[in-house]
Formats: C-alpha cells, sequence, structure tokens
C-alpha cells in the first residue's frame, strides 16, 4: 500500500531575523506591550508612556534593553530584560517581558528570543536569567518547560535559569 504524505503533520516555520532593539523600535514595542497587557487581562494597566519608555531605553541612563524579532522588517515579537543582582546568585537578567503576535506562535519565534538570551547572559558573565510566568498561562509554562535547566516555583511561578 502507497503512503499518503499527510500535510497537517508538517508545521511551516517562519524565519525571523532576531536583533538588538533600537530606538525606533519603541513605537511598535509599546503596541506590542500593550497587546500584551490585554493578553494578560489588564488592558488598562500600562502608565508609562512613549516617552519615558523611551528614555529608559535609550536615554542618558538605560534601565533595559531588548531583543526583537522581524519579519520583512515588521517586528512580530520581542524579549525586553534588565539586570538585577541577587545576593545568593550574582548578576542576573532579568526577563521582565517575552510576546510574540498570535501569527507567529508555535512558529519557534519565541524559542529564538530565549535563546539568544540565553547566549547574551553567557557572552555577558551573568550568572544566569530569572522571569515570572502567571500561573494560568499554561502555553508559556509548556514552552519554558522545553528548556534544559529551567526550574519553576509555586504560586506567581518565579522561573530561573541555571
Amino acid at each position: 500500500m502507497a503512503k499518503t504524505l499527510d500535510l497537517n503533520s508538517f508545521r511551516i516555520i517562519m524565519p525571523v531575523h532576531i536583533r538588538k532593539a533600537i530606538e525606533s523600535d519603541c513605537i511598535r514595542l509599546m503596541e506590542l506591550i500593550q497587546q500584551l497587557a490585554v493578553f494578560e487581562k489588564e488592558p488598562n494597566a500600562i502608565r508609562v508612556s512613549l516617552e519615558h519608555f523611551t528614555a529608559c531605553g535609550f536615554g542618558s541612563s538605560p534601565c533595559w534593553e531588548a531583543f526583537v524579532a522581524t519579519d520583512q522588517n515588521q517586528i512580530v515579537g520581542f524579549a525586553l530584560f534588565y539586570t538585577r543582582y541577587s545576593t545568593w546568585r550574582g548578576k542576573r537578567l532579568y526577563l521582565e517581558d517575552l510576546y510574540v503576535t498570535e501569527p507567529f506562535r508555535n512558529q519557534q519565534v519565541g524559542k529564538q528570543l530565549f535563546e539568544k538570551l540565553q547566549q547574551h547572559a553567557l557572552d555577558q558573565g551573568y550568572t544566569g536569567m530569572n522571569w515570572q510566568v502567571l500561573e494560568w498561562n499554561a502555553d508559556a509554562i509548556r514552552f519554558y518547560k522545553k528548556f534544559d535547566e529551567i526550574h519553576l516555583e509555586d504560586g506567581w511561578l518565579n522561573g530561573y535559569w541555571k
């Protein structure tokens, strides 16, 4: 009997480019942050202005950085992070938000962003990475559990890498 090709078993992986965020990305990043707030059931929680957000990332004393995932020069995902210090573990990368737009989910965009963060942490001498994930966000929890050396705690799940 001849085998038939099951096209449903194939997943098309959309190629994206991962790069460091630049100041002109801030308008799009704020749009995605608003989408994230809606997803997290907090659509009115954002209090940060575009000007403040931009100054804090690209002003005289930046306190955050980000990697963006682009498809044909459109930002389709981001990972925003900063440095924190743990008295027990030393200099750590703190992942504030990782977000991928709906059409690019399940296309390994989040994986590429997360792996870029891990490599950045290693390259910059961080002792690892921390983040939080909402306990009801089963997709995110499944996502993080796919990586080696990931630990998730109870409650407002505090995760750390390494």
